[in-house]
């Protein structure tokens, strides 16, 4: 897995205008294939839609016979811990070191969010919010 790999949650909506090849990860995730992630927020961007950074992260560790195999596993554990609100997520770091044989990865994933509104709050609550002001 490169840094920077974006993984989108299932039933992330994207605009019209963007179609990504995207392989399924792991339970609710695919990562996003062949897209580097500063081209994704332009195209995104471009379609006058928002690819928020939350300042939110999550680090986790996997153990496996290949650094591929820890990679993946830890990233399966980050990405449970990425909060249900949030669509997105970038792999931000990765480490791997080996003891008695084994690798062990440490990796970082950056919650991130793609939504046509600037605002971080739920399209429910901007609608709400439009109703008690009027």
């Amino acid at each position: 897995m490169k840094l920077h790999t974006v993984f989108l949650r299932d039933g992330c909506v994207l605009p019209d205008r963007i179609d990504l090849r995207k392989e399924p990860f792991c339970e609710d995730w695919a990562a996003v294939v062949g897209v580097f992630v500063s081209d994704l927020d332009a195209r995104i961007r471009k379609a006058g839609w928002h690819f928020l950074w939350v300042t939110d992260s999550h680090s986790s560790r996997g153990l496996g016979s290949t650094a591929e195999t820890a990679v993946r596993r830890a990233l399966v554990r980050a990405l449970r811990e990425v909060k249900n609100r949030f669509n997105a997520a970038e792999l931000g770091s990765v480490k791997i070191t080996n003891c008695l044989g084994l690798q062990i990865a440490k990796i970082t994933v950056d919650t991130r969010h793609v939504q046509k509104h600037t605002s971080l709050e739920s399209a429910e609550e901007i609608r709400l919010k439009q109703v008690l002001a009027v």
